[in-house]
């Protein structure tokens, strides 16, 4: 039996190439906060992962809570079977409660250390490649409606054929950012409107009127599951669900009141590969088609979200994020890389990605 001897913990600074990432209700973020990590074993083989929460205002997850929860949880991962995931999720769920987004690099990790024990890439085992490609959507960081634009302009030429627009800032702008922009684009090419939780009920319902004849989704309007569920029965537009969709169960409530048509699926969020993977697949039971990303990050936390990607079937995955093509700072070599608007998950055991650990410099904790 393979068993955990260690658990090494680094941080790293990705500082964006746009400089800035502006969301809903004045949020921004300049350099990410990234935690990376390795679970080693008395077999030599060693797992890493990576978990980047955009910053503390997003979520209930930031920066230092994932290394200090990795503190409490690491020392009872030692000795455990890193490729026995059932057991090293009951265990991390039975020693510390919540806090899915400190227990996701740890399992990813396990998932790299099982490919790289078996000698398959992790899409494999997540159920094989049931798609060539994975298309990618472009987050539009919030600005003027003129500026989305030619941000939109630019990216199209790069080969994006997805848009997510970052509004959330009053409705009378936001409704001007989604006309200038949907103006932008061709038939087929697909806007999103994502207010990040950051409009109120009466805002939402006046963006969802104004743009009732556009061609554009709308996404997480509010902050609640209810104030959303509300604006969702208002509007004709296909609508998706983020941020209030964490686990099995708000998944399995909104598909019963039919809540939305698109969840977005954030590797982290709800704990790993191991949970998302389950979420993946009651979404492609009910038939629902997913955004399958995470909340930020860089080479590793790609091909995480690559792995799980391509081994969800096309009519399911709506699309999908290389957040590695966002910042200037390469953390891994193998990771995956866009072309034009498409990334594909690496065919070598595991996660496929070698961490540049000059880049990551010493580690910052050291367990086991």
């Amino acid at each position: 039996m393979t068993k955990i001897t260690g658990i090494k913990v680094w941080q790293v600074d990705l500082p964006l190439r746009e400089g800035r990432y502006s969301w809903s209700n004045g949020n921004f973020v300049e350099v990410f906060d990234s935690t990376i990590v390795a679970v080693e074993t008395d077999a030599g083989i060693t797992g890493y992962a990576e978990c980047c929460p955009l910053g503390s205002v997003y979520l209930p997850a930031y920066a230092l809570g994932v290394r200090s929860g990795l503190a409490e949880l690491g020392p009872k991962m030692i000795g455990l079977d890193p490729t026995d995931l059932g057991t090293v999720n009951r265990q991390m769920d039975a020693v510390l409660r919540g806090h899915p987004y400190v227990k996701a690099p740890i399992d990813i990790a396990c998932w790299d250390i099982l490919g790289k024990t078996t000698g398959m890439p992790v899409y494999k085992l997540l159920g094989g490649a049931a798609q060539e490609k994975v298309a990618l959507y472009r987050a539009i960081s919030q600005e003027s409606p003129e500026a989305m634009a030619a941000k939109i302009a630019g990216y199209k030429k790069e080969g994006y054929g997805k848009f997510q627009l970052k509004v959330g800032a009053g409705a009378d702008a936001d409704v001007a950012r989604i006309h200038r922009t949907r103006a932008m684009l061709d038939p087929g090419d697909v806007l999103v409107a994502d207010a990040n939780t950051g409009w109120t009920r009466a805002e939402a319902a006046r963006v969802v009127s104004a743009v009732d004849d556009v061609d554009v989704y709308i996404e997480q309007p509010c902050l609640t599951y209810e104030e959303c569920l509300s604006v969702r029965r208002r509007t004709v537009r296909p609508f998706v669900l983020d941020e209030v969709i964490g686990d099995t169960g708000t998944l399995m409530k909104a598909i019963e009141d039919d809540a939305m048509d698109i969840i977005n699926l954030k590797i982290s969020k709800v704990g790993g590969l191991t949970k998302a993977r389950l979420l993946r697949d009651i979404c492609v039971a009910s038939g629902t088609p997913m955004t399958i990303e995470d909340t930020w990050g860089g080479d590793i936390v790609t091909a995480a979200i690559a792995h799980l990607a391509q081994s969800t079937p096309e009519e399911f995955c709506f699309s999908a994020t290389d957040f590695n093509s966002y910042v200037t700072v390469d953390i891994a070599a193998g990771a995956p890389r866009r072309v034009g608007g498409f990334m594909t998950a690496p065919d070598r055991p595991g996660l496929g990605i070698v961490p540049h650990l000059e880049a990551l410099g010493e580690p910052v904790a050291v367990i086991g």
